[in-house]
């Protein structure tokens, strides 16, 4: 049965007099026994007390799947962490800085499970001035590493840095996506290098993803990448 709510009464006085007058089911309790319910599972009426019941399971089902991800996630970034610790760690074990540019790719490579990578500098020290990374950037590379403020992430549409990866064994035809990071001695200065990442994979380096992560990877690049420029 449909009971009309009187006239002058709006539905959000009445939840709002309940609200506010708690009591009002202590002097009424035998309602509690007798109000009846949609079930969210069906059509069937249940009780005050059994859709309270499904509430809580609901939520609880909500807050489990929420420390799942949690969990899940909490484990990535150790993973992560780790991954980076053992990058880093190769690079400060580099004793070569003409080696660099290698191993820094290799373990990129190996630790994060990129398909391919490569990288080129400029304005590098005479004694590395011959090299394969200290070559073959044009002007409107250098203009388009300058240009970034942050990592750039997103399709292949024909960069001069896809290149690059041959000089690894890469093959630079099948990239569909890339990240380009800019490698800087320090934030506010110009860049001296511009590091790729290329897959195959369209989805790997999509443009709405995050790139704090690739950032950081730029800052560690970039400060180990300094010994191979001419001492300030």
């Amino acid at each position: 049965m449909t009971v009309q709510v009187p006239q002058g009464i709006t539905e959000a006085d009445i939840a709002d007099y309940l609200v506010h007058t708690p009591a009002f089911f202590e002097r009424h309790a035998e309602l509690l026994a007798t109000i009846q319910l949609t079930s969210p599972h069906g059509q069937r009426a249940v009780s005050l007390q059994e859709r309270q019941m499904e509430m809580l399971r609901e939520r609880i089902r909500g807050l489990e799947k929420k420390i799942v991800e949690m969990i899940r996630n909490g484990q990535d970034n150790v993973a992560i962490a780790e991954r980076l610790h053992r990058w880093t760690r190769a690079l400060m074990l580099t004793a070569d800085a003409a080696e660099l540019p290698a191993a820094l790719l290799r373990e990129l490579k190996l630790q994060f499970l990129v398909p391919q990578a490569g990288l080129r500098l400029w304005g590098v020290d005479a004694a590395h001035a011959g090299t394969a990374f200290a070559s073959g950037v044009s002007d409107d590379a250098k203009a388009f590493a300058t240009s970034l403020t942050q990592p750039y992430c997103g399709a292949n549409n024909g960069f001069e840095a896809v290149r690059w990866l041959a000089d690894d064994g890469g093959d630079p035809n099948v990239i569909a996506s890339l990240a380009l990071v800019p490698l800087r001695r320090a934030s506010t200065e110009p860049p001296f290098g511009l590091l790729v990442l290329g897959s195959p994979d369209p989805t790997r380096y999509s443009a709405d993803m995050a790139t704090d992560f690739l950032a950081r990877l730029g800052e560690v690049a970039g400060a180990a990448l300094v010994r191979l420029l001419p001492p300030r």
